[in-house]
């Protein structure tokens, strides 16, 4: 069968051979056991209901060993034969030139070079899934390749609902994944739920197809970096950054670090992992010995290098020993998935990588002992080091929330409301008040032709009208503009691009219409092929997450969840080829609640239309948001804003005299 032929299938109508267990790809680990006997029976019937009745003799017993050998059911059986990347759009079947978009961008999440356990239909985060199965992959194709633009596929949470009638505004697809009750929304509730296969965890940009692999971290992290370096008042050059985690996101922070001129120490226990990054070239050098480190970090610091350097082993180790050697580490920082603690996320010192893996499995509770231990000692060390002058922050990766739940000592001695924690988001210091208040964030594009020359294009495109904004730009954002503009510039010599040819910059709401724009300009006159739009979920208005992208929110209102579901509603009739909505994120299951989009840009006036409509409330819903929170930068944008469009009218907040409140606490003391 053609790849097109295949594809319209969907699942097969005689059972095609098993596959062999593949070992030197990059697999899942084994899930804890968290079913009873009805529920494994319950888990059988969920994942049979796919298939005829009379494949399920033969079927049973492999999904029950399945079940046994992984804790979940992946139908290793069912993984397609052919190439899994995104090919051009053209190579796609179907009547949608919007669907055959999402059957790309959907590839592509899957792609071995994109994603972090493929064959598990995982693409980063170490449960940032896709689809929980492959029958769910295979139908969901096959309703895309069937599916006229008069007509909406709902996607629950993995599993394809079904296409229902609509109209051509409407989205193709909407997805949501993870929406639990929110009682039901504790770690080991996501466990049952994801191994009973009525659930599963989309992370951010795994479940709404819109991940483009490390490009897209890389640049959030470059500017983070950049960042923390001016904040300490120092420049990058010959300076030393310590983090660890070179996984699906993680793996983007060596690159970052060189982008940004610096000394990169990046911890990771994962062999595999850590080749895979090295043969990428997206770290230099691979070191096993902490002498042997400490000398190639001095050399380093002596010789004002910049140079990406892997430590095979825990990073409480390099924490510990460079103390020890008494070697400064000017901005340090964790990004390691803990987010997901107990199920491969974090490992803990003094146990090999085949020992937590054996041991999160068989014995959950020792494992989760050995990992807040773990997490006791890597804050002991980190506190060594800011004692003595390192800038440390979290890199919203529940760091701190999860090493205060161990009892670490890193809360605030004096908290205050946003401010719990004795170390600073990232967002809180860094990204809220320099980017995401002023609408800028990290805004993304795919060349569904596949074409290199096609990115080569855009990024002239975005860079002209870049340059062109910026000469008429306020001082307030100056710096965002020149940073992004360095960024784009110097994309294609950081050979970023892995799976689709894709492309990252922050941008506010102007900078994100007219770049679209003017994509859509050069699409009608046939000098580029169609094109996808999207962003990460972590910027200025997809996502409430307390511990990061609205951790620096102080009006009590951080814990509330109105703005992404505001955002996911909003694209939806804006215009939008696809909307998401998720439970989860980079934070962890039941601490965030976020919402993504993608948009095909055909070269059409209805694109032209929806772009501009969708594009400016995805960005100024969060900023009127951030605004009403009293934060200075997101004030002015918003004001800003409402005189560029006249039908915008947003509620500003009057500010209340410090003095006043000073007062009162006067006479209540």
């Amino acid at each position: 069968m053609t790849f097109q032929e295949q594809i319209k299938q969907g699942i097969p109508t005689e059972l095609p051979k098993p596959k062999p267990f593949e070992p030197q790809i990059n697999h899942a680990p084994k899930r804890k056991e968290i079913l009873n006997e009805e529920e494994k029976k319950l888990a059988l019937r969920n994942a049979l209901r796919y298939f005829e009745p009379k494949f399920h003799s033969e079927l049973i017993e492999e999904f029950k060993k399945e079940l046994e050998d992984y804790g979940r059911i992946y139908m290793y059986r069912f993984r397609p034969d052919y190439e899994m990347k995104a090919r051009p759009i053209s190579e796609y079947p179907g009547k949608s030139e919007q669907a055959k978009a999402i059957m790309l961008m959907i590839q592509n999440n899957l792609d071995y070079a994109v994603a972090q356990h493929p064959h598990e239909l995982i693409t980063y985060g170490g449960n940032g899934a896709v689809f929980s199965n492959w029958a769910q992959y295979l139908l969901t194709m096959k309703y895309l390749s069937e599916m006229s633009d008069e007509q909406t596929l709902v996607m629950y949470s993995g599993h394809p609902m079904g296409l229902f009638p609509s109209h051509k505004d409407a989205p193709r697809v909407v997805v949501t994944n993870g929406m639990v009750i929110p009682n039901y929304s504790k770690p080991d509730d996501w466990e049952k739920f994801n191994a009973l296969g009525v659930s599963q965890y989309g992370q951010m940009t795994a479940g709404s197809y819109m991940y483009i692999g490390p490009q897209g971290i890389v640049h959030g992290t470059t500017i983070t970096v950049l960042n923390a370096f001016r904040k300490i008042g120092k420049s990058p050059k010959g300076g030393l950054f310590v983090t660890s985690g070179l996984g699906g996101m993680s793996g983007a922070q060596p690159k970052a670090g060189n982008i940004a001129g610096c000394i990169t120490i990046c911890a990771e226990v994962n062999p595999k992992i850590t080749k895979i990054r090295h043969e990428q070239k997206w770290i230099d050098e691979i070191h096993e010995n902490l002498n042997e480190l400490v000398e190639r970090v001095r050399n380093a610091q002596q010789n004002q290098e910049t140079v990406s350097l892997a430590y095979l082993g825990n990073v409480v180790e390099v924490w510990e020993k460079f103390a020890e050697a008494g070697l400064k580490i000017d901005i340090g920082s964790d990004q390691t998935s803990l987010h997901n603690p107990w199920a491969g996320g974090y490992y803990p010192l003094g146990q090999s990588f085949e020992e937590s893996n054996k041991m999160m499995a068989e014995n959950p509770e020792l494992f989760k002992e050995k990992v807040q231990e773990s997490l006791r000692k890597h804050a002991a060390a980190i506190n060594k080091h800011t004692a003595n002058g390192t800038y440390f922050f979290d890199y919203g990766n529940a760091f701190l929330l999860e090493a205060s739940r161990a009892g670490a000592d890193v809360l605030a001695e004096n908290p205050a409301l946003g401010r719990e924690f004795r170390y600073p988001s990232y967002v809180q210091d860094i990204m809220g008040p320099m980017c995401f208040d002023y609408g800028f964030g990290p805004f993304r594009w795919v060349c569904t032709s596949g074409k290199p020359e096609d990115l080569q294009k855009t990024d002239d495109i975005a860079t002209s009208v870049l340059n062109e904004i910026m000469k008429n730009s306020p001082e307030e954002i100056q710096q965002q503009m020149a940073d992004n503009i360095q960024w784009i510039k110097g994309a294609q010599e950081n050979h970023l691009v892995v799976g689709s040819q894709a492309r990252i910059l922050y941008a506010d709401a102007e900078g994100r219409m007219k770049i679209a724009e003017a994509f859509n300009k050069a699409i009608k006159n046939g000098e580029i092929g169609p094109v996808v739009l999207g962003r990460d979920h972590h910027d200025v208005s997809g996502t409430d997450s307390p511990y990061r992208e609205t951790s620096n929110v102080y009006d009590g209102s951080r814990f509330t969840a109105d703005m992404a579901i505001h955002n996911v509603i909003g694209d939806s009739f804006r215009g939008a080829t696809w909307v998401s909505i998720h439970n989860g994120g980079g934070v962890g299951w039941g601490e965030v609640i976020n919402g993504g989009f993608g948009m095909l840009l055909d070269g059409s006036d209805d694109a032209d239309r929806r772009l501009k409509s969708m594009l400016f409330w995805d960005v100024n819903n969060g900023i009127s948001r951030r605004s009403w929170a009293r934060n200075e930068g997101a004030i002015f944008a918003i004001k800003r804003a409402m005189e560029v469009e006249p039908n915008l009218k947003v509620t500003l907040p009057n500010l209340v005299d410090e003095t006043l409140l000073s007062a009162i606490e006067r006479e209540n003391s």
